[in-house]
């Protein structure tokens, strides 16, 4: 059985104005599990259960194996965060911050801090207030590599990041996963970013999971449908997710192609979706074909 660096079984918890109801999720160790939903949906709330920032009311969570509650400081020295916006004092440079972030982790290492700053492009003399958005987000993955995390959790990470510097990032994400010690739950609204890194999606909704499923099977299961007026009736409109009507014609998403090619034949065209797509017509009220999930 393959170990599991993230295993949640039925979780639940209530705050005044939002649930989160019966969530399943679990990620093997050595993957990269995508997290996306429109604001509200739980993300935020998933992430401080995986953390031990707040305790399901119901269910299970484990974290390399344990319970996060718990736990207590052995296992956060095993989990790195990078978050949306820069922690670290602004008047400390990269060397400054290593040395009191090193005495929090007992597996630190300088030799591979040093060795992460260089392979960014990181100045270690350089102040933090001075470093680009990109530059601290990659010294945040430095300092998680530095101690060893078998776990990285990151929250927006290439939120409000210059093209250049996305692309930096994740190219840098590439290599870590390609190293194949460390897991990643990665939760963004930049699903661009996901295509690219992700191995597995979990896509929140409402506080309930729609699904959790390898990337390539949601892209494969997914497709755009476009054709004419006449062509949308009762029965199509059955197989679809969601559609929009413009002049003359519509736009909708199904998780049903094979159906929808033999009621709908030529009078369609089916184009693949990407998860963009797929997250907003699940989504949008006004977009609904069918009863949503």
């Amino acid at each position: 059985m393959p170990e599991l660096a993230i295993e949640i079984r039925g979780a639940c918890k209530h705050y005044p104005g939002f649930s989160l109801e019966d969530l399943s999720l679990k990620l093997e160790k050595g993957y990269v599990l995508g997290l996306i939903g429109p604001n509200g949906a739980g993300k935020t709330t998933t992430i401080r259960l995986l953390m031990g920032l707040a305790r399901a009311d119901s269910g299970e969570i484990r974290v390399l194996g344990e319970d996060p509650r718990k736990a207590g400081p052995a296992l956060r020295a095993r989990l790195g965060f990078v978050y949306d916006e820069s922690k670290w004092y602004g008047t400390l440079n990269a060397s400054e911050t290593a040395a009191w972030v090193s005495r929090l982790y007992p597996t630190w290492s300088d030799e591979a801090f040093s060795s992460r700053l260089e392979g960014f492009g990181i100045d270690p003399g350089k102040k933090i207030d001075e470093l680009s958005k990109g530059q601290r987000m990659k010294l945040s993955l430095a300092v998680a590599l530095s101690h060893e995390a078998e776990l990285i959790v990151m929250d927006e990470p290439t939120g409000g990041l210059d093209p250049v510097s996305r692309s930096e990032l994740l190219d840098s994400l590439f290599a870590v996963v390609a190293e194949g010690r460390t897991s990643l739950l990665f939760s963004t609204h930049v699903t661009q970013d996901l295509e690219r890194i992700a191995d597995y999606i979990a896509f929140l909704k409402g506080g309930r999971l729609v699904f959790s499923e390898a990337r390539d099977e949601v892209l494969a299961r997914h497709a755009l449908v476009r054709g004419p007026l006449a062509a949308l009736g009762p029965g199509l409109e059955s197989e679809l997710v969601g559609r929009r009507v413009y002049d003359g014609g519509f736009e909708g998403l199904t998780d049903r192609p094979e159906a929808v090619r033999s009621r709908a034949g030529d009078r369609i065209r089916l184009e693949r979706a990407n998860l963009e797509d797929i997250m907003v017509y699940n989504v949008r009220e006004d977009y609904h074909a069918r009863p949503a999930s």
